[in-house]
């Protein structure tokens, strides 16, 4: 299978201003960063999703940007309940390629290294390399803040799985480029803003959460809403205050102004007993790296 195409000008309607991520310098939460609005962005980590949320709330950041869900491990829940939780709009989504490094402090050999640390789903990624050298792996917070660490602790033994961007700017050497299992490795991130995206003629998504009265054959009539549409992603995730009832996420292709998709929206928020319109916006029309 072919890797998508490379991406074009990642965002062209947002302008430029200070982008939150969480994570460490290096991530792939900053690779987001930098590719989400047109022109030099300001990136600002966080150590969590919540917080990320909450700087652009509060104006500390113009933008900011969760992920959603990658193409091998799928939905990261807690930025997809968040999104349910906060009144942002998101206003465009970066695709980015995950390709995992394996890095050392300068010196260090393969031979050397006893341990190797990451976030735990990079280590997932990567078992195939980490058993076959009988590696002992050590969970960390982001894969970034794992190659951080191993610089300023010093350790020969120890090696970090992350970006080629993490290795360069904390001085370690790259033992290893695309270690992981899996080369269709790619993780979609939402960009998230206090205000709606100005409106443009590039193709759309719309998101939006709903649940439904829990009564026989509910549910499908209000699908059937959406009926004639393309729905590429729909998820059923529990409700954080009610036991046993369930929120729907679903992403249409095609803009909430397209009177088609308006049609089948107001039709979902007529039978809904809860229902948000996430966003509609400009769709990632290629991958970044």
């Amino acid at each position: 299978m072919s890797d998508p195409a490379p991406a074009t000008a990642a965002m062209p309607v947002l302008t430029a201003g200070v982008v939150a991520f969480q994570g460490n310098p290096g991530s792939y939460g900053e690779i987001a960063a930098l590719n989400a609005v047109a022109g030099l962005a300001e990136t600002r980590g966080y150590p969590t999703f919540h917080e990320v949320a909450r700087a652009v709330e509060t104006g500390e950041a113009e933008y900011g940007v969760l992920p959603v869900e990658n193409s091998l491990m799928g939905a990261i829940h807690q930025s997809i309940d968040l999104l349910s939780e906060t009144d942002l709009h998101v206003v465009g989504e970066v695709v980015v390629r995950v390709s995992h490094c394996l890095m050392a402090l300068p010196g260090v050999d393969l031979a050397d290294i006893r341990r190797v640390a990451s976030q735990q789903p990079a280590l997932d990624q990567c078992t195939d390399l980490i058993r076959k050298h009988g590696w002992q792996p050590v969970a960390a917070h982001d894969t970034a803040g794992s190659a951080k660490n191993l610089a300023q602790s010093g350790e020969r033994d120890l090696a970090a799985i992350a970006s080629e961007r993490a290795a360069q700017l904390y001085g370690l050497n790259i033992l290893q480029r695309k270690i992981e299992d899996e080369p269709f490795n790619y993780t979609r991130f939402m960009i998230l803003a206090r205000h709606e995206p100005a409106p443009s003629d590039a193709p759309h998504k719309t998101s939006l959460v709903f649940a439904v009265r829990h009564t026989p054959g509910f549910l499908v009539e209000t699908l059937n809403e959406l009926r004639g549409l393309n729905l590429s992603r729909i998820e059923s995730r529990p409700r954080r205050d009610r036991a046993w009832s369930y929120l729907m996420y679903v992403d249409i292709e095609g803009d909430a102004r397209d009177p088609k998709v308006a049609q089948a929206l107001a039709g979902v928020l007529r039978k809904a007993s809860y229902a948000k319109i996430i966003g509609s916006y400009p769709s990632a029309q290629g991958t970044v790296n």
